[in-house]
């Protein structure tokens, strides 16, 4: 295993791209430090650190079953940033989309919504899942 002490952080960050295992969708991009990146490893389940309120998270909400199943994670060339090919249960972006990347660059959504929000505030959501029919 790659000793996470030769990664190059920058501010004690790494940069996290989520990737679904099996269509090869960019969900997200985030933010690792070490300590999420060893509880990543440790748990199996993708953890981040959230840069605005200075702390672990992770997407995962038991009783709707979002969450990023870790099946491999890669290390880029330059060792600066992490790729997480996971298994996706529900939508990986907070604002209900599978990918957190649902917006061309004309503002067009091209996006698969998976649930709706409830409630959101900047720290806060409760989400009601309507998973898409296969």
């Amino acid at each position: 295993m790659i000793d996470f002490d030769t990664l190059k952080y920058e501010n004690g960050l790494i940069i996290a791209i989520v990737q679904d295992q099996t269509s090869k969708e960019v969900l997200m991009c985030a933010y690792m430090n070490r300590e999420a990146l060893e509880k990543t490893v440790e748990t199996g389940i993708a953890h981040f650190w959230s840069r605005s309120r200075q702390k672990l998270w992770k997407k995962k909400v038991k009783r709707r079953g979002i969450c990023k199943k870790i099946k491999e994670i890669r290390i880029d060339c330059d060792m600066d940033s992490v790729l997480l090919l996971v298994e996706q249960i529900g939508g990986a972006c907070h604002m209900g989309y599978r990918s957190c990347f649902y917006r061309n660059l004309e503002g067009d959504v091209v996006g698969e919504k998976v649930f709706e929000l409830k409630m959101f505030t900047e720290f806060n959501y409760i989400a009601s899942i309507t998973f898409a029919k296969s």
